[in-house]
């Protein structure tokens, strides 16, 4: 009798209900409500639900990402590993790789104004920055920390582990993944508040036709220019572009299908389990990570009106011919800061098509974001 009693108690007390904290259960509610957005609402599943069910796992059983040197055979959590491919920058890379096979540069290309827009969008990062060195952070967490304003989880990740910032990746990377797929609820009223309802309705001239060479030579170009003048830029920058060259070549097209779809789908499992699984009550809940999500946001708001505002200079500039909507597509949201240019567009005109034009500002802003990382990891002198 007295084994099992011993073996029901031995049971009971391997539950996670004796472990848990109320922080913990905060934190599952919290990636409830990311599945209930995800699921639901329908924004950006892909990312968001890797991303709430590592948080869930982890604050129901927190060995699931047990250092090695933690544990007493040597072997750490599955989602520890995952994570390791993070802070050696493998996975963002790779999911630059992708976006560049599935991102089609002709708008690009066709307008090369959208660098400007690009780089307006990326004032987000370096009013993060100032903010964070104003609460308190140190000069490479604040570095970290701006990426947010960009909209861009595989740079803030990139940038973390290249900058020694490990203990803040998770705050940084949640923040930066949240926003990323919130971007339909937080620009609409930014750009609805900074543009007038006739500014809204402009339509912008059909692009011109880019021919097959353009198409080929520009990552070429954009690779060598920008890493030469950048060298650290090359793992994302590079990786961006040879993901566009296996599209637009035309010759590796099993190599295109691949980090386009399969591989793609792999390193979002990968990334957004082990990004949520950074997220344990002991490590999320403090005020350094309410800090880093009020700063992302505040960074990310920035960086959208700045592109707003800067599109609305253009409008000026070229007698109504540019919208000012596609600005707001200048953070690093590819391809969703773009559908929200063309939806909050088509709110005031349903004829009005500016999915195209507001791509050219999103992958400049992809690639302004890259090159705001580098600038950062060559002020303070990381390779």
């Amino acid at each position: 009798m007295s084994y099992i009693m011993t073996t029901l108690d031995n049971l009971i007390h391997q539950t996670a209900f004796f472990n848990m904290t109320w922080g913990n259960v905060l934190m599952i509610l919290v990636a409830c409500v990311f599945l209930y957005l995800a699921i639901a609402k329908g924004f950006e599943p892909l990312l968001l639900v890797p991303i709430a069910f590592g948080m869930l796992l982890v604050n129901i059983y927190p060995d699931i990402m047990l250092h090695p040197e933690d544990s007493a055979n040597g072997v750490g959590g599955l989602l520890y590993y995952f994570y390791i491919l993070d802070e050696w920058a493998i996975l963002p890379s790779l999911i630059f790789m992708g976006v560049g096979a599935m991102t089609d540069f002709g708008p690009l290309i066709a307008n090369p104004k959208s660098f400007l827009l690009g780089a307006a969008a990326q004032f987000g990062i370096f009013a993060a920055y100032f903010g964070a060195i104003g609460l308190g952070f140190n000069d490479k967490a604040a570095a970290a920390i701006s990426i947010i304003g960009g909209a861009d989880g595989p740079t803030s990740i990139f940038l973390c582990g290249k900058l020694g910032q490990t203990a803040i990746m998770g705050p940084i990377a949640v923040a930066a993944y949240s926003y990323m797929s919130l971007v339909p609820i937080i620009q609409p009223p930014i750009m609805k508040l900074l543009t007038t309802e006739e500014e809204r309705k402009i339509k912008m001239e059909q692009l011109r036709p880019i021919s097959k060479l353009e198409k080929i030579l520009f990552p070429i170009i954009v690779t060598i220019v920008v890493c030469l003048i950048l060298p650290t830029t090359a793992p994302l920058v590079g990786m961006l572009m040879l993901g566009n060259l296996f599209r637009e070549s035309g010759v590796v097209r099993q190599l295109a299908d691949t980090a386009s779809n399969a591989l793609m789908y792999i390193v979002v499992i990968l990334l957004g389990t082990s990004v949520g699984a950074t997220t344990s009550a002991e490590a999320f809940l403090n005020w350094s990570t309410i800090k880093i999500v009020i700063l992302g946001l505040i960074a990310f708001a920035f960086g959208t009106a700045a592109g707003v505002l800067f599109g609305k200079i253009m409008c000026k500039a070229t007698g109504g011919k540019v919208n000012p909507l596609i600005g707001s597509a200048g953070v690093s949201a590819v391809p969703m800061a773009a559908r929200v240019s063309q939806k909050v567009g088509a709110e005031s005109d349903p004829t009005n098509f500016l999915l195209m034009h507001a791509m050219g500002p999103n992958v400049a802003g992809v690639i302004g974001t890259a090159v705001a990382a580098g600038t950062f990891m060559a002020i303070f002198g990381v390779f």
